[in-house]
């Protein structure tokens, strides 16, 4: 399949999952595997009409999972959603857990915290009536009476201990349309904050690696060691990592 004919796909993918509901929501993360600065969490609300709009759906052919995007290309998308969210075609919502709350709940914890944060905003802004749960949900629903105006897709594997219930898309932001996008506004909006913050912590270059353990960061470790904003469980475990020659001066 052609990258620039991904969109449709995507759109097709989430039209499985209306379910006769207003809305699809997505979810997805960013910075789950950096070494410094928040965990990000984005959600994305679109509707039965966005879908069908063919005309609209051409501007998000360069949609994909975050990952396999250029920074421009993500930034123009995040662009283009902002212009929609603007006129009142679209929602979307991006939360963050932070260092503390990383090192308190560990990464999967946060990221489900932050998750539930940009899904909360959204859910009493639009009035969506999301069920709450602690397990994943089938398609058609289960239990009581389910009147949520919109089914919940995240990224991954199902999430216990959640508090609204959803579906799990495995590698769901090169599947969903809804997680892709909330995929690129998880990314873009966690690079715009580290590169904001990075005037704080002139020594660690975070405006151009983001927190993530490239060859720079760590250097930068190396020579002056790990301020409030790296994540200390994370820096203990790359002792047993491949990298181990470049951190044994860390520490």
């Amino acid at each position: 399949m052609k990258r620039q004919n991904k969109s449709q796909s995507l759109a097709d993918f989430d039209a499985d999952y209306l379910s006769g509901r207003s809305y699809v929501l997505g979810v997805d993360e960013a910075g789950r595997g950096a070494l410094a600065g928040p965990v990000c969490a984005a959600a994305v609300l679109l509707g039965a009409d966005f879908y069908s709009d063919k005309k609209l759906l051409e501007n998000f052919s360069r949609l994909d999972d975050s990952k396999r995007m250029t920074e421009d290309e993500r930034k123009a998308i995040f662009d283009i959603m902002v212009n929609l969210r603007n006129a009142g075609r679209i929602d979307f919502e991006a939360a963050f857990a932070e260092v503390e709350e990383i090192e308190s709940l560990n990464i999967l914890g946060a990221t489900k915290l932050a998750m539930e944060r940009a899904i909360g905003a959204l859910n009493e802004r639009r009035n969506l009536l999301l069920k709450e749960s602690s397990y994943a949900a089938t398609l058609f629903g289960e239990g009581q009476a389910d009147l949520s105006k919109s089914l919940l897709l995240i990224d991954g594997n199902p999430l216990r201990k959640f508090k609204f219930r959803h579906i799990a898309i495995v590698k769901g932001d090169s599947k969903s349309f809804a997680i892709a996008a909330a995929s690129v506004v998880a990314k873009v909006t966690r690079d715009m904050y580290m590169a904001e913050i990075s005037d704080a912590y002139p020594h660690y270059d975070f405006a151009k690696h983001k927190g993530y353990g490239t060859a720079l960061h760590l250097q930068n470790l190396m020579l002056y060691g790990p301020s409030e904003l790296h994540r200390k469980s994370f820096l203990k475990k790359l002792r047993a990592g491949p990298i181990q020659n470049i951190q044994s001066e860390l520490f």
